[in-house]
Order: C-alpha cells, then sequence, then structure tokens
C-alpha cells in the first residue's frame, strides 16, 4: 500500500510521526522558540530532510509574528530599468530570507491604483518597495497606508520624499552626457526625452542645467515615447536640421531608433551627427558604432531600496534616502562635430 503522505506535501504532522515526536516538538525546533534537546532536534531535521518538508511561510508567520513576505509595486516589469530594479530587490530579500510577490499597477486612475493596493494589503506582507518610475508607481507610492512600512524608488525628482527613499541621480548624469558632448565642440545639444511624470524628469533637468551653465542655445526638448519607434520618428524630424549635430535620448531605445533615422537620411553617427543614450542596456554595447551611453546600476538600486526596508522592519527607523549617480560610458557614438 502507498504511503499516504507521499500522495501530498508533507505537513508538521508527518515530520513528527517519521520523528516520532509531538507536533509542538517540531513547531518549536522550526521556530526556534522554546530549547529542545539535541537528540530531538537532529531526529527532527532527519525526518525532514527524509520527507523533503518545507515550513509553510503563512504557518511561520503566525508563530513568529514575523511576515516573511514583501511586495513590489510597480507601474511596468517589461523596460529594462524596470526588470532590472526588480532583480535586484529580489536578490536583496531572498538573501534576507523573504520571499517577493510582484503587483503590477497599470494606471493611475484612482480604481485601479486602488485594486491593487487592496490586492497588496490583503496579504501578510511585512512590507513594500513602490517603483515610482511613471505616474501609476507615484499614485500607487502614496495609496499606501502610513501603517504599512514602504520605500519608495525613482530616478531624480525635484522635492522631498514622504517615506524612506532610493534613487538614481539621472540629473547629475544627464549634465556629465552634455558637458561630454559640449566638450567635444558641439555648439548646444538637442534633446529627446522619455515621457515625464511630473513637470520634468531628471535627465531633462540636467540636461538643461548644463546648457544654461555653459552659456549654450536652450532648444524645446521632444518627448515622443519610451520605443525605438518614438525616437525613429523624432530622428527623422531632426536630421532635416543641419544645425542638429549631438543629441541626449532619455534612453538606449529612443538612441537606437535615431542612430537609424540619421542614417537613413545620410548623416553617419558619429561623423555627422552626435548621440548619446541613457540606461546602457545589454545592446547599447553591440550596436555598431557602439552607443556612447549613460550606465544606470538598477540592481543596485534594488538592492539599496531592500536595505532600506530592511532596516526599517528590524529596527522601526531607516535613513531618508540613498542615491546613487550613474556614469558616462564612452563609446563609438559620439565624436567632434564635422566643422571641427
Amino acid at each position: 500500500m502507498t504511503d499516504p503522505s507521499r500522495r501530498r506535501p508533507p505537513v508538521i504532522a508527518d515530520v513528527a510521526r517519521v520523528a516520532g515526536v509531538s507536533v509542538p516538538t517540531v513547531s518549536r525546533v522550526l521556530t526556534g522558540s522554546t530549547p529542545v534537546s539535541e537528540e530531538k532536534r537532529a531526529l527532527v531535521h532527519a525526518a525532514i530532510e527524509k520527507l523533503g518538508y518545507r515550513p509553510n511561510a503563512a504557518a511561520r508567520a503566525l508563530v513568529s509574528g514575523r511576515h516573511s513576505m514583501i511586495s513590489v509595486l510597480a507601474g511596468n516589469t517589461t523596460r529594462y530599468g524596470y526588470a532590472a530594479t526588480l532583480q535586484g530587490v529580489e536578490e536583496a530579500a531572498r538573501a534576507a530570507g523573504y520571499l517577493v510577490v510582484i503587483t503590477v499597477v497599470e494606471s493611475d486612475e484612482p480604481d485601479v491604483v486602488d485594486s491593487a493596493v487592496g490586492l497588496v494589503l490583503g496579504q501578510a506582507v511585512a512590507g513594500a518597495v513602490v517603483l515610482e518610475f511613471d505616474a501609476a508607481g507615484i499614485a500607487a507610492a502614496r495609496a499606501v497606508p502610513g501603517s504599512v512600512p514602504v520605500v519608495t524608488v525613482s530616478a531624480t525628482r525635484p522635492g522631498t520624499h514622504a517615506r524612506p527613499h532610493a534613487e538614481l541621480d539621472d540629473r547629475c548624469a544627464a549634465a556629465e552626457a552634455v558637458d561630454y558632448l559640449l566638450g567635444l565642440g558641439h555648439r548646444t545639444v538637442h534633446h529627446v526625452s522619455i515621457p515625464s511624470t511630473g513637470p520634468e524628469v531628471g535627465r531633462t533637468l540636467g540636461w538643461r542645467d548644463a546648457l544654461v551653465a555653459a552659456g549654450a542655445p536652450v532648444t524645446e526638448p521632444m518627448a515622443p515615447g519610451w520605443h525605438p519607434s518614438a525616437g525613429y520618428d523624432a530622428g527623422v524630424h531632426l536630421a532635416r536640421d543641419p544645425e542638429v549635430t549631438a543629441v541626449l535620448a532619455g534612453n538606449d531605445q529612443l538612441a537606437i531608433g535615431l542612430m537609424r533615422a540619421f542614417m537613413d537620411a545620410g548623416r553617419s553617427v558619429p561623423e555627422d551627427v552626435s548621440v548619446v543614450g541613457f540606461d546602457d542596456e545589454p545592446f547599447a554595447e553591440m550596436w555598431s558604432p557602439a552607443l556612447t551611453t549613460v550606465r544606470q546600476d538598477f540592481v543596485g538600486l534594488g538592492h539599496r531600496a531592500f536595505a532600506l526596508l530592511d532596516e526599517q522592519l528590524r529596527t522601526g527607523t531607516s535613513e531618508a534616502r540613498s542615491t546613487a549617480v550613474p556614469r558616462l560610458v564612452v563609446r563609438g557614438s559620439a565624436a567632434p562635430p564635422p566643422q571641427a
């Protein structure tokens, strides 16, 4: 006859039976709440190994009072920055013994946000990380009650943050990229931005900061979208103007679209037009010419966000802000302007 316990995942009672001890004894071994003799501890661990038993996280939370799950709320999980930040949060949380659940907030519509936040609050979560990379994420962060430990994550956003916050200073990094292009001899630098979640995104502010500081002409930025096709459309427009010799793109996908549009219009990159991207996606180095871009450590951003949350869960307090400055990676898509 087949052992019934082998037809289903083993439970704590199966461990107690195989070990020859009581269920409370097994529970005490798992939680460490009460000392157990080394002999009984060895019997329980041997039974766990034999049965392949895995303690139920919800049950452990009830016994210990410590929830072992954190939630991440994000407006998107497919874009590079979002996905790499999620990777960083999950890596750090797993190393600390937490399970990560991800909730996508499809838009900033109040009913959509309330539904997503309600789903999270219906779980036994210890805390949450909210990616404020877009309007949906910003709305979700505002909707999570103050009683829930939360860390917010974003690129540079003007103003203060109500909760502990991890960020990438893309404003400073964009200024460095513009200074680099101006240093090559370009009269000014045009800008194709990612869509804004407020007045202007940090990298657009940094672009303008550098031009104003250098006394260079400030043109009107374009914000056509996120994807290469949007960059291509912007490039078709910019390629008609012979005065355009340098462009800072809001992300690498826009940069690739721009480069293709310039080449299709008969303008070589970087001989006629220099293009600098943002993010340093894996394909950037493989493009031809290899893309000069701003490398953003999104995985590290996720690590830092979880560290702030973990500190908050352990001590009840956390640093207000964790900031890192992305760095410019110089490759082959930028050069002095033709007249130089």
